[in-house]
């Protein structure tokens, strides 16, 4: 009787996974569906541009938090790295230190604090939550030491035509973010190196025993979200004007959900770059949505809290 009811378990538990790992591309569709109804304004081209553009930096920051995903890791760190990486931005530009070299010393600031975090969680084999949650404290409040807590404007012509101009309908800033995810497609499904880090994931102790440089590994997935933060904060910045310190919970937040929602595993081993773009347009319509509907802002972080929650649920089909 045990072996007659085993498949079909099974079955179930397969199917089940499957459908969590569409998750988002068909959550994409019915809040597309939902919202036109709601609202003809929504599915309408210069609507459709704005919301590609809100949900380019979610995106660049989910790639980056894909990586350590994969890898059974996660980067909370994301929340602080993104303005601080911005202050380093605005601090440097307002002293006449020119924008190349600008927004060279913001990358630069995210991936220190990316290095770090892997470094501590790797070598020194801490907690990856102890790790970035401290990390997301301590980059915050050197954020407002160094911003003196003000946002400080970037005026600049060049960062102002990346937010606003493109080919056609579709803008600089939803190109860059979609050339980085498929990098990081092309990183993860088609080099030795996206091999490592799905082996690591799956089963750390069976890679090491199988040569893979584990520690290598985790540390590029780090550096690569921290390096990410700092791609994130330049289009902050060009977007918004300026280098606001405020903490990006909701980002962080985001990037975690596209992520999972996508039908990537938090246990590690899977990845989903195509279901991660999914789940960030997923959260960045239904900001848009509300807006357009005229839904008080408060509302927004409860939806988006609640797909978090979902996503936490899909996740444990995806073990």
């Amino acid at each position: 009787m045990t072996d007659v009811q085993a498949p079909g378990h099974l079955t179930g538990r397969l199917s089940v996974g499957a459908a969590a790992r569409l998750a988002a591309p068909i959550g994409v569709v019915a809040v597309f569906v939902a919202f036109f109804i709601a609202t003809p304004d929504f599915l309408t081209v210069s609507n459709i541009s704005d919301l590609l553009v809100s949900t380019s930096i979610l995106l660049v920051l989910a790639m980056g938090q894909q990586l350590v995903v994969t890898v059974a890791g996660i980067d909370l760190s994301v929340g602080s790295n993104l303005p601080w990486s911005a202050a380093v931005l605005g601090y440097a530009y307002t002293h006449g230190w020119g924008l190349p070299v600008s927004v060279l010393l913001a990358l630069l600031a995210g991936l220190a604090v990316g290095v770090v975090n892997g470094l501590m969680v790797a070598r020194l084999n801490m907690t990856d939550f102890i790790v970035t949650l401290g990390s997301l404290s301590v980059v915050s409040g050197l954020t407002l030491l160094l911003s003196s807590g003000n946002t400080v404007a970037v005026n600049s012509g060049f960062l102002r035509d990346l937010a606003l101009d493109g080919i056609g309908p579709v803008r600089w800033f939803w190109l860059v973010a979609v050339v980085g995810a498929a990098l990081i497609g092309f990183l993860l499904f088609r080099t030795r190196t996206g091999t490592y880090l799905l082996s690591t994931g799956g089963n750390r102790e069976a890679a090491r025993e199988a040569g893979i440089h584990v520690d290598r590994m985790r540390l590029i997935a780090y550096a690569s979200s921290g390096l990410a933060c700092g791609i994130a904060a330049v289009l902050f910045v060009a977007r918004t004007g300026g280098a606001d310190p405020s903490l990006q919970t909701d980002l962080l937040l985001g990037s975690i959900a596209a992520v999972v929602l996508g039908g990537s595993s938090l246990f590690g081993g899977k990845a989903s770059v195509l279901g991660s773009v999914a789940g960030a347009v997923l959260l960045q319509s239904l900001v848009n949505g509300f807006t357009l509907l005229g839904i008080s802002q408060y509302y927004q972080p409860v939806a988006v809290g609640a797909v978090v929650l979902g996503a936490a649920f899909i996740s444990r089909f995806q073990k």
